[in-house]
């Protein structure tokens, strides 16, 4: 069993793409995502704080040769997105409910093709650096569970937030295969594939400019 904070059923029990304790496969699924639960070998596509999964359902929509799985700690949020991708008919899909720091729990090395972080929480306060989702601690735990030469990408509506995460991917010297404070405006317009997460419509409208990169894992040694 993982170390963290076990949580109440809720009512997302109901909701067969919701992952969480004690449902059986939430301490069986490390290293079995595509066998067990989507029961393919279609890349694996993670998003990390996926709120109310608007990027893992669509994303899921699009391509539907491919396994997604959204990860959020609020239960409410995950519930909405799998009530979602019911809606849609999504078998591509299914949200993880853990608190990100656990995630070599409930995934092997090398299982992860792509990881989506989307509008996280800058923290952008000296004594919260530890809490940004780009902070070497977590930033060592997806490069071990990504596939060599497998990618990450960022969206943050904060600038700040995103210097600094230029900054630990360039200390690792990971390839940045693009980087642009304008997105919207830029040769990588497409590559969000249009879709809008909630809080990223929210700021778009008010003005603020859409930082987006991908990086990519080194090769393997």
């Amino acid at each position: 069993m993982s170390r963290q904070k076990t949580y109440k059923y809720e009512w997302a029990e109901r909701l067969e793409s919701v992952i969480q304790f004690p449902k059986p496969f939430f301490s069986a699924c490390q290293g079995k995502w595509n066998q067990a639960y989507f029961k393919n070998s279609n890349k694996l596509v993670v998003e990390l704080g996926c709120g109310r999964g608007e990027y893992t359902n669509g994303l899921g929509k699009l391509f539907p040769n491919m396994n997604f799985i959204g990860v959020d700690v609020k239960g409410d949020r995950l519930a909405a997105g799998g009530r979602e991708a019911e809606r849609l008919g999504l078998k591509n899909v299914g949200f993880l409910r853990i608190q990100i720091q656990f995630i070599e729990d409930f995934f092997l090395p090398n299982e992860i093709d792509e990881i989506w972080i989307t509008f996280p929480d800058p923290r952008m306060k000296d004594r919260d650096e530890k809490k940004r989702l780009t902070f070497p601690f977590y930033l060592e735990k997806y490069l071990r569970l990504l596939k060599p030469e497998g990618i990450i990408h960022l969206k943050t509506d904060s600038e700040p937030f995103f210097d600094y995460s230029m900054e630990q991917f360039r200390a690792y010297g990971l390839p940045i295969l693009a980087e642009t404070k304008n997105l919207y405006e830029s040769e990588w317009n497409e590559d969000h594939f249009g879709i809008k997460t909630r809080f990223e419509k929210i700021w778009f409208d008010k003005g603020y400019s859409i930082n987006y990169a991908r990086i990519q894992n080194k090769k393997e040694a």
